[in-house]
């Protein structure tokens, strides 16, 4: 897979006449919880020629192509992403440590990762979260949930305690994240995430009422810290020095 995937970015690249910076998994599979059915989520960020970004004509600043039954791809461009990163938004902080990287310009991607710790606002990054598991929560009926469900409460409810207490952008894998769990509901999503690669992703369980208080408990946590977290703002001035100079390097290694 990992090749057909490489493949398919290299023909995007040529269709589309664009230059992919880095891309990488962005579901499950890179959270460390997959089930046998599980797609491949794959996201990239790349650049257009310089030109492109001076002209008249608006840019293109996402790709999407149709979803196939195990592959979903879809791109940002590279200003669009920092301009995301200026806004502190969580997904490109997941994507740039991703643990499944299908491509990359490695000097590149890991100052655009430095990048992201300097613009972390961690309240925006708490309440990015709790909306996802809150979200999710809606699936639980009484104990019972689907599994991939349960994940998408779990993954969220701990990166926001991880922002709290950490003060720092959460982990995109869910083993470091399982540390601030309880010992006896570590080993117990340990269980699950193993039993989660043996069944399909609709498979329903029901969860323990030790668990469901965890997650409730939790909710209401994270919800009594947002007004105590600071909101920061930044300038856009690092990002628009790398930009630049990211787009110069760029036009001075094309040959005409």
């Amino acid at each position: 897979m990992q090749t057909i995937i490489q493949q398919q970015l290299q023909q995007i690249e040529q269709q589309h006449n664009i230059q992919i910076i880095y891309a990488c998994e962005s579901g499950s599979r890179a959270w460390g919880f997959a089930s046998p059915n599980s797609d491949y989520d794959v996201r990239f960020i790349y650049m257009h020629p310089m030109e492109k970004y001076l002209a008249i004509e608006p840019i293109k600043n996402q790709l999407t192509f149709p979803i196939t039954s195990e592959l979903d791809i879809h791109g940002w461009d590279l200003k669009k992403t920092l301009q995301l990163i200026h806004k502190s938004n969580a997904t490109p902080f997941e994507w740039l440590q991703s643990p499944i990287i299908y491509q990359q310009q490695t000097d590149l991607a890991q100052q655009l990762w430095r990048l992201c710790a300097h613009y972390f606002n961690p309240r925006g990054n708490v309440h990015h979260y709790l909306g996802i598991a809150s979200s999710a929560l809606q699936n639980l009926s009484g104990r019972q949930i689907k599994i991939k469900q349960l994940f998408y409460i779990l993954r969220p409810l701990l990166s926001a305690c991880w922002c709290i207490q950490h003060k720092q952008i959460a982990p995109m894998t869910i083993t470091p994240l399982l540390q601030l769990l309880p010992a006896d509901l570590h080993k117990h999503i340990l269980e699950l995430i193993d039993f989660k690669n043996t069944v399909i992703e609709s498979h329903i369980i029901e969860i323990s009422s030790n668990l469901h208080d965890y997650i409730t408990t939790t909710t209401n946590h994270i919800k009594s810290q947002i007004p105590q977290l600071p909101e920061l703002n930044f300038t856009t001035t690092q990002l628009d020095t790398f930009f630049i100079n990211t787009l110069k390097n760029h036009a001075s290694h094309e040959h005409h």
